[in-house]
C-alpha cells in the first residue's frame, strides 16, 4: 500500500465547500480521508503548513501539437509544463496535423497520453472533417472512443446548418461543442484588437463585434437544439453579457476565460514583440472589467490557458505574420494570484473553484474534488512564493511569453497525480 499524508495545509475544496486547515490522507491513488490530526503508518509525510491544498487544476483548452507538430510541443513536454504549473488534467484541442476527426485517432492519442504524459490528458475531437466546416466528423464514434468534447477551435464554423446538425447529433451523448467565436468576414487579416491602439500602431484590427455576432448565433442555435454550447476563450464584454442573458433564459451555455484576457490589454501590444499576439486578441480595460464581473457572478465557468507554444522561428517574425498564442500552463497560477487574488479583485476560493470544480462540473470529469474516494489529484500552492518568469526555464518547448521577466507572487509547489508526486518545488520528479 502506497500512502501520502499532506499535513497542516489550508484545504480548499469548492466541491465540498471546505475551507479549513486540516490533513489529507492519500492511499492507493485515492483520497482516503480529509480531517484533522490524521496519521498513517508508513506514509510519506509532506508538511503543507502555510500552504494551500486544492484539487488538481484542470485546463480544458490547450494545444499540445501532437500529432504532426511535435517540434512545437508533444504530450511529454506539454504534460510536464502542466505539472509544473499545478495542473493534473488538461484537454488538448484537435487542430493538429492530421486533425483529430475520427475514432481511431482519438483511441491512439489516449494510448499515447497514457504512455508519455505525467498528468491526465483528455482528447477533444473536431466537429467537422478536417475542421473545414462542411461535413460532420465521426462524432458518435469519437464519443465511444473517449473524446470529452468537440471543437473546431481555430476556425469559426461558417454554416449555421452544419453546426445545428452537430448540436442535434450530440444532444443524446450530452457532449459540449466548444466554439471559437469570431466571424471571419469581420476579422480577415487583423492582428490585434480594433481600436485606438491599433490605429496608432497602424495594425489592422479585429473588432469585438466579430466575437459578439458569433456568440449570439451559436447560443441561439444551441438554444433551439437544446444543446450544450461552450464559448471558448471569451474576450468581449458584450459577449459575456450575451452568455449571461442566455443562462438566465435556461440555455445550456457555458464559457471560459484565459489569464491574459483577464490581465492584459491591447495597450500591451508592441509590434516588436509578437508574444502578445493571441486569438482572440487582447481587448480593452473595459473588457477586462467585464471578464472579472463575469467571474464574480458565475457567468464565466472556468479559467483556461489556451496554452499555444510555437517554434522560435515561427514566433520571431513581424507581428502581423507571427502565429497567435503563447505557452501558459506554467505562468497561469502566478499571474492570476498576483493580478486578481492579491489585489482583491476575486477571492482565492473563487479562483480555485474556476480552476478545479468548475471545469470538472461543466465537462463531467471524475476530477476537481478532494472528496473521500476521489482520484488523488492534488495541487499544493505557496501563495506567498515570489518568483520571476524565465522562459528559458520552462518545461514547455515554447519560449515566448508576455510575462517573461515579470515578478509574480504565488506558485504551485507540489503536484500529485493518482497519489504520486510528479512535481515538487518546481521540479518534475517522474
Amino acid at each position: 500500500m502506497s500512502a501520502l499524508l499532506l499535513k497542516g495545509g489550508r484545504v480548499i475544496d469548492p466541491a465540498a465547500k471546505r475551507n479549513e486547515i486540516c490533513d489529507v490522507l492519500i492511499e492507493d491513488g485515492v483520497i482516503r480521508q480529509v480531517g484533522k490530526d490524521l496519521s498513517a503508518d508508513g506514509a510519506e509525510v509532506y508538511d503543507a503548513s502555510g500552504k494551500i491544498v486544492t484539487p488538481g487544476f484542470i485546463d480544458m483548452h490547450t494545444h499540445l501539437r501532437e500529432p504532426g507538430q511535435e517540434a512545437k510541443e508533444d504530450f511529454a513536454s506539454g504534460s510536464r509544463a502542466g505539472a509544473a504549473g499545478g495542473y493534473t488534467t488538461i484537454a488538448t484541442m484537435p487542430n493538429t496535423r492530421p486533425v483529430v476527426d475520427d475514432a481511431a485517432l482519438v483511441t491512439s492519442l489516449i494510448k499515447r497520453a497514457e504512455d508519455a504524459s505525467v498528468i491526465h490528458i483528455c482528447i477533444i475531437g473536431a466537429v467537422t472533417k478536417n475542421q473545414e466546416g462542411k461535413e460532420l466528423a465521426e462524432l458518435g464514434d469519437m464519443v465511444e472512443a473517449g473524446a470529452v468534447a468537440f471543437s473546431d477551435d481555430g476556425h469559426f464554423d461558417p454554416s449555421a446548418k452544419v453546426l445545428l446538425s452537430a448540436y442535434d447529433y450530440l444532444v443524446p451523448f450530452d457532449k459540449a461543442i466548444i466554439n471559437h467565436e469570431e466571424d471571419p468576414s469581420l476579422v480577415e487579416d487583423g492582428a490585434m484588437n480594433e481600436g485606438h491602439r491599433s490605429a496608432m500602431l497602424g495594425i489592422k484590427g479585429r473588432p469585438t463585434v466579430a466575437e459578439d455576432i458569433a456568440v449570439a448565433r451559436d447560443v441561439m442555435l444551441a438554444e433551439y437544439a437544446g444543446a450544450h454550447v461552450h464559448v471558448a476563450h471569451i474576450s468581449s464584454g458584450r459577449a459575456v453579457q450575451l452568455v449571461r442573458e442566455a443562462k438566465a433564459r435556461g440555455v445550456r451555455a457555458t464559457t471560459e476565460v484565459t489569464p491574459h484576457h483577464l490581465t492584459l490589454t491591447d495597450e500591451c501590444v508592441d509590434p516588436r514583440d509578437s508574444s502578445t499576439k493571441v486569438n482572440p486578441p487582447l481587448r480593452t480595460a473595459k473588457d477586462i472589467e467585464a471578464m472579472v464581473a463575469g467571474l464574480l457572478d458565475g457567468t464565466i465557468d472556468m479559467i483556461v490557458t489556451d496554452h499555444s507554444p510555437h517554434a522560435p522561428e515561427e514566433k520571431d517574425r513581424e507581428y502581423i505574420y507571427a502565429p497567435s498564442g503563447f505557452p501558459g500552463l506554467e505562468t497561469a497560477l502566478g499571474v492570476l494570484l498576483t493580478d486578481l487574488v492579491h489585489t482583491g479583485k476575486i477571492s482565492l476560493e473563487m479562483l480555485i473553484e474556476r480552476m478545479t470544480y468548475g471545469p470538472a462540473r461543466v465537462f463531467k470529469l471524475n476530477a476537481g474534488t478532494l472528496g473521500e474516494g476521489a482520484p488523488a489529484d492534488v495541487t499544493v500552492i505557496d501563495p506567498d512564493f515570489v518568483w520571476t518568469v524565465d522562459v528559458n526555464q520552462f518545461y514547455t518547448r515554447g519560449r515566448h511569453s508576455p510575462f517573461n521577466g515579470r515578478q509574480l507572487k504565488g506558485k504551485a509547489v507540489l503536484t500529485v497525480v493518482d497519489g504520486k508526486i510528479v512535481m515538487k518545488d518546481g521540479v518534475i520528479v517522474v
